[in-house]
């Protein structure tokens, strides 16, 4: 009788011993659920200063005095490099001299027409020659002027790159100026952000300089034009910097967020990548025992843990969470526990029976 069965299997390739069924494979599932998902994005960023200039010389002319020290925080219109002027110095007083005389001739003539005493026409010589000679004072002061270096605006001096002897040369760097007490922070955001973005939106920034310590702040404005070749817009945040830890150049990370929608979500455990493609293992509870189903599925964004869904999936569909390598299409599973937030798998092996743990 032996000898046949094997002859029959031989010859057929059947056995005629019965199929013994696999057990079902218990595994740990959750549901689909729809849940406000706001989209984000790290967005990089570089400083700049409120205000920054470079100073430099508006005339060719030798350094006398320097009355400033690297890194010193200097006052709006504090006179920060003299250069020679003895010759303007005495134009000067030549100027002023010459004014005095022409207004008090001016005044005299002026006294002398209200009694007909001068004729209306030398009045107005002198009063030509009196405005001749202010506009003259003017230009001398400004030539004067033009041998000061001055501080436009409150602010913090850099490095002195000149030294008192030095000739300077229109254009040539003497130090350079920051009011730091604003910072500007310029970074390009996807313009997928943009119906989110806002003059006045608070934000938070960090440097990894500064150990990761966060600085609030707020967007001042943005672009007028996206990039067409990047997609991107230009947006500039204000942030504050009362302690000036933040400096020029400094490169920070700012978290942005889109509106909250109502999204599908599923647990990133679920996903199954095959290639280019993304499927997970649905539950159907209808059969005895329950059995699963591969689905394909179309993805969106996703944040730490979930992942959201656009096609797929109906909303309360059980998913396979863990022990999705031992799942084909149709493979028979036990329930060992279903997930309802974000217990890790130790928690949800504490919830199932010691059977279903083992065989798990």
């Amino acid at each position: 009788m032996q000898l046949k069965a094997i002859a029959i299997t031989l010859l057929f390739g059947v056995s005629p011993l019965p199929a013994v069924a696999a057990p079902p494979v218990p595994v740990f599932v959750k549901a689909a659920t729809v849940e406000p998902f706001a989209e984000t994005i790290e967005a990089l960023g570089t400083l700049r200063a409120n205000e920054a200039v470079t100073l430099s010389a508006t005339v060719t002319e030798t350094i006398t005095a320097i009355h400033f020290d690297d890194g010193r925080r200097v006052k709006a219109g504090e006179v920060l490099v003299e250069m020679t002027s003895e010759e303007e110095h005495a134009q000067l007083e030549e100027a002023r001299s010459t004014l005095r005389e022409a207004e008090r001739q001016y005044q005299r003539i002026k006294g002398l027409v209200k009694t007909n005493l001068a004729s209306q026409s030398l009045l107005d010589e002198r009063r030509a020659a009196y405005e001749t000679a202010q506009a003259k004072l003017r230009a001398t002061q400004s030539r004067l002027q033009d041998r000061l270096v001055v501080a436009p605006f409150d602010g913090v001096v850099g490095l002195r790159k000149i030294s008192v002897g030095a000739l300077v040369t229109p254009g040539e760097a003497i130090t350079t100026l920051d009011d730091d007490s604003v910072m500007k922070l310029d970074m390009s955001v996807p313009a997928i952000f943009l119906g989110s973005l806002q003059p006045g939106l608070k934000i938070v920034a960090v440097a990894e300089e500064l150990n990761g310590q966060p600085f609030e702040g707020e967007i001042a404005s943005l672009d007028s034009r996206v990039d067409p070749v990047t997609r991107a817009i230009g947006v500039r945040v204000l942030l504050s910097n009362p302690q000036r830890h933040l400096k020029p150049g400094m490169l920070m990370t700012v978290t942005l967020q889109k509106a909250a929608v109502d999204s599908l979500m599923i647990p990133e455990e679920a996903l199954v990548q095959e290639g280019f493609n993304q499927y997970a293992f649905v539950v159907n509870t209808g059969t005895q025992p329950a059995t699963v189903s591969k689905r394909k599925l179309n993805i969106g964004s996703r944040r730490p843990g979930a992942v959201v869904v656009t096609q797929g999936i109906k909303p309360g569909e059980l998913v396979v969470t863990h022990g999705v390598m031992r799942l084909n299409q149709g493979t028979a599973v036990t329930i060992a526990a279903t997930q309802q937030g974000e217990e890790t798998l130790e928690q949800l092996l504490q919830q199932s029976s010691p059977a279903e743990s083992g065989a798990y």
